[in-house]
């Protein structure tokens, strides 16, 4: 199958370069009159410079990066099917079925929520902007939608060969798109999920707005981010089967490390502390689920944080492009 979008590898080369070019001009000129100038000139040109070594590295590596995407795009439709079929298998022996998907999150955010009203004294509203803030449990339930997302997909998308190694052994099934199916299965419950958060919101008095449709924008990124880490530990924990035991444990730090239980103004007395905070590119994203509730503003304009994410989530991508097909010769004989 080679629908390729219809491009030649010159071709999307130069829309790759121009697209950079773009992002590089509109950071050089975009301009923040509150902030300090010196730290974003910084910001700039370390901007840049990323930017040009993403596209020198985009040129060398053309093949080795672009062989993932592409085999995704060609084999959408299978995924789209095991995908659902995946889903249906995970809950097939079961009377209530996919219902159970949603039981352990509701019951985590009670649970959270009541331990931390009764007995922790959070019982006000919490601040997610200057002026604006939420009620506790729409604030406490607005970072666990993405935070049990992000934790399931991760975690079932590592071990997605090996849970289908029948097929990894196949030389003709593309196993790359295995990944996938899981990360795409896990976002069938998050949507759900997200949904109960709308609904929880409005009865607090918080209805939807235009703002709030970009909650699927959120998604997206946490999609993207969370694929590309798929790719990195599905390749290596093959190799090394203690990783699903680090990952357990990183996911047990991370949500703590995360601003999802507490608010990141507890730290605003320590400048540095709130500075390598936000180098988890998960803060973007939980700060965007509660933004878009009650904020009235649009995702692009915090623009450094924006980029800063994307950066991260390209680079992890890219990374798992190049592991998984370097590795990917050997999985069927590790297995």
């Amino acid at each position: 199958m080679r629908n390729r979008l219809h491009l030649s590898k010159r071709a999307w080369i130069i829309v790759f370069c121009a697209l950079a070019g773009l992002l590089a001009l509109v950071v050089v000129f975009h301009d923040n009159p509150r902030a300090n100038p010196t730290e974003e000139l910084y910001k700039k040109l370390i901007l840049c410079g990323v930017i040009l070594g993403a596209c020198l590295i985009f040129i060398r590596f053309y093949d080795k990066l672009t062989t993932l995407p592409f085999e995704l795009f060609d084999n959408r439709k299978l995924i789209w099917r095991l995908a659902k079929n995946d889903f249906r298998k995970r809950y097939a022996t079961s009377y209530l079925g996919a219902f159970w998907a949603l039981v352990h999150p509701v019951v985590t955010v009670v649970m959270y929520w009541f331990v931390f009203q009764n007995f922790l004294g959070q019982t006000g509203r919490q601040e997610v902007a200057a002026g604006i803030d939420l009620p506790y449990v729409v604030f406490l339930t607005a970072g666990l939608v993405p935070w049990f997302y992000f934790s399931e997909a991760w975690a079932n998308g590592t071990t997605s060969l090996l849970e289908y190694n029948y097929l990894v052994k196949k030389v003709v099934f593309k196993i790359s798109i295995l990944p996938m199916i899981k990360v795409i299965a896990a976002t069938f419950v998050h949507l759900f999920f997200a949904l109960i958060l709308l609904v929880l919101a409005a009865c607090y008095g918080i209805f939807p707005t235009v703002y709030t449709i970009q909650i699927l924008y959120y998604s997206f990124c946490l999609f993207v981010l969370v694929l590309g880490m798929s790719y990195v530990t599905c390749s290596l924990v093959i190799f090394f089967g203690d990783l699903q035991q680090i990952i357990a444990i990183i996911l047990q730090v991370g949500m703590w490390a995360t601003p999802i239980l507490w608010n990141i103004t507890f730290i605003a007395d320590k400048p540095w502390l709130v500075k390598i905070i936000k180098l988890n590119p998960l803060v973007y994203i939980v700060n965007g689920y509660r933004s878009c509730l009650v904020e009235k503003t649009w995702f692009f304009y915090d623009f450094f944080s924006t980029v800063y994410f994307w950066i991260v989530t390209v680079v992890i991508f890219g990374i798992g492009a190049l592991m998984f097909k370097r590795l990917k010769p050997q999985f069927a004989d590790v297995m």
